[in-house]
């Protein structure tokens, strides 16, 4: 079936998909290492992907920015498509100090300033986190290949300007912000799936260094190759 998103018919998308917000870096991964490769989708310019990495199928596709956007997306694979496992590969600002340009973070759990919960109707506060399976086979797979990484709590921001800065998330150990691993998660959780939010860091908050767009677009390899390794062990 197809959706107003989506042009994908039955059987076009692989079962674990690789998501980066940007639609060019979901070309430039299918272009750089799938074989036999088919686009399923040009809804909207989000491009969507399948071919075969080392001889096993694997889909990639675009997001968008934002929750909502990704939500969408993933709301559509999980329930709509039967994908199992969506992997976010994105890009982020580091928070804390220790954490640098081109270094790996995975999320762990998704802090959020998002009301996306809210359509959930529970009487507390959910935390969003990763699927454990995914998150030890991607620590696996960085270690081996020397990636420095790291693991802990990222912040799902519904701001990109914000005025407020990150420094009360800072003082409660979040390691970056990015804009969307928290609906990932949520609904992953809620339709019984997997899902990973692996994110390169691309600018510096507590520095200002940050990287050119055309570097987010094409630089991002090893956390490509580790993700698709990682896709493949699924």
């Amino acid at each position: 079936m197809t959706t107003p998103h989506n042009a994908a018919n039955p059987g076009d998308i692989a079962k674990t998909v690789l998501m980066p917000g940007d639609p060019l870096r979901a070309k430039f991964v299918a272009d750089t290492y799938l074989e036999d490769v088919k686009c399923y989708n040009e809804v909207r310019g989000m491009y969507g992907f399948t071919g075969l990495y080392k001889g096993k199928p694997v889909s990639v596709q675009g997001h968008g920015m934002g929750m909502p956007s990704i939500g969408i997306y993933t709301y559509e694979l999980y329930n709509m498509y039967d994908v199992d496992n969506i992997i976010r590969i994105g890009s982020a600002g580091a928070i804390r100090e220790d954490v640098k340009i081109m270094d790996m973070v995975l999320g762990m759990g998704a802090c959020t300033d998002s009301n996306y919960a809210y359509q959930y109707g529970m009487p507390g506060t959910y935390a969003p986190i990763a699927t454990y399976d995914l998150l030890e086979k991607a620590v696996r797979i960085a270690r081996e290949k020397d990636q420095k990484f790291f693991v802990g709590n990222i912040l799902s921001a519904d701001i990109f300007y914000n005025p407020l800065g990150s420094t009360p998330w800072k003082e409660m150990g979040v390691l970056a912000v990015e804009m969307e691993a928290a609906a990932l998660y949520m609904n992953a959780a809620q339709a019984k799936k997997n899902a990973l939010c692996m994110l390169t860091i691309s600018d510096e908050l507590h520095s200002g260094k940050e990287l050119p767009a055309h570097d987010r677009q094409v630089s991002f390899r090893k956390m490509m190759e580790i993700a698709l390794e990682l896709a493949i062990s699924l």
